[in-house]
């Protein structure tokens, strides 16, 4: 089972690397991992997608996420309600004739053609991971010739309390 798990950390060396390497540790797979400046200057956020096998593993995965220096703030957002959204970049061959076919694929996704060359074009789109997959394998007849994709950044929507705080609350 996947679980999404944000991280606000200190801006500071070692911060990543310690991370994964306490995942790895403790034989936690990492699906995608997402790191940037936060709204606060010395403050960076990250987001974790990792497979998890249950509940017990989520909850000792937090605790040991606690434990870490500069790991300001520890949150498994997976049972809320959330936006996560992801890049692709997708080069992908193309002659003259399959450039509209490829060109009305991508419309319906709301990707856009960011480079276009002889014998391809390289096509940028955002959105739900499942989006992104669904586009890459319309795609994938065409020959993909590179792929990068950013891995999923998350929030809460609005509104909603931390499990944690409603535990701490109710005793």
């Amino acid at each position: 089972m996947q679980r999404v798990i944000t991280l606000t950390v200190q801006n500071s060396s070692g911060v990543l690397n310690r991370v994964t390497g306490m995942l790895a540790k403790r034989g936690f797979n990492i699906e995608s991992i997402t790191v940037g400046a936060s709204e606060t200057p010395g403050i960076s956020k990250m987001t974790i997608v990792v497979d998890i096998a249950n509940d017990k593993s989520s909850e000792q995965l937090t605790k040991q996420l606690h434990k870490q220096i500069d790991i300001l703030k520890v949150d498994d957002i997976t049972d809320s309600k959330i936006v996560s959204r992801e890049l692709a970049l997708i080069k992908v061959g193309a002659n003259n004739t399959s450039r509209s076919e490829i060109q009305s694929i991508i419309e319906p996704f709301r990707a856009r053609v960011l480079d276009v060359s002889k014998n391809s074009l390289i096509i940028e789109v955002t959105g739900k991971p499942d989006k992104v997959d669904a586009l890459i394998e319309l795609l994938t007849p065409y020959g993909l010739k590179d792929l990068s994709r950013t891995g999923v950044t998350a929030f809460r929507r609005g509104q909603q309390k931390n499990i944690q705080d409603l535990k701490t609350l109710s005793v």
